[in-house]
């Protein structure tokens, strides 16, 4: 099977599941929708922290994109985490906007293959994982850029402990393929959220 149709398997039932958030306090739109989320209901937790972006606070400007008419510097932070499963294999990390007025949302940053001995990550990737490709088709980190006047954006930091020591895709594995596959092996996950916006 194609790249190409495993995406459309996974993206048809996934818009098949969207629902409507319309008034939900804290998000920016009456018509933004929430995505199935692809971390199993009932999946053990951990502490995720970051001594450069706490939980609940605003993206410093240095952490905005500087590109897509951003003049950030794309500095990423330092995701922290403890607790994890002892049986964690790897880890994973992906940061999501589920508010931007795509559709779909938009994907940051996604590392995986990340060694079960790491308890930090940031970009560049550590030795032995993986940078993945971002929704602007780049690699590595991509800080926010949200459109001029939106309400805050939402930025989920997401880390994953896993089952293998590797997933098996390239860095160029789009992201919804890379959150399909990881579904199969989370066995723990921690998080927090940051804003931002202009």
């Amino acid at each position: 099977m194609t790249i190409a149709r495993t995406l459309a398997s996974i993206a048809l039932p996934a818009v098949a599941l969207l629902t409507t958030a319309c008034g939900d306090a804290g998000t920016p739109a009456d018509d933004t929708t929430a995505v199935r989320s692809y971390i199993p209901a009932g999946t053990p937790t951990f502490t995720v922290t970051s001594p450069d972006l706490p939980d609940g606070s605003e993206v410093p400007g240095a952490g905005f994109a500087a590109s897509l008419g951003c003049t950030g510097d794309n500095d990423a932070p330092t995701i922290t985490w403890s607790g994890a499963p002892a049986a964690a294999k790897s880890f994973a990390l992906t940061v999501f906007d589920p508010d931007a007025p795509t559709g779909s949302g938009f994907w940051h940053w996604l590392t995986w293959d990340i060694p079960a001995t790491a308890t930090s990550v940031t970009d560049p990737a550590p030795a032995g994982a993986v940078a993945g490709t971002h929704t602007a088709g780049g690699t590595g980190y991509l800080g926010p850029c949200p459109p001029v006047g939106d309400p805050a954006h939402r930025y989920r930091f997401t880390v994953l402990a896993l089952d293998t020591p590797s997933l098996g895709l390239p860095p160029t594995t789009p992201p919804a393929l890379v959150t399909f596959t990881l579904r199969d092996h989370i066995i723990g996950e921690g998080h927090l959220t940051a804003t931002a916006r202009r």
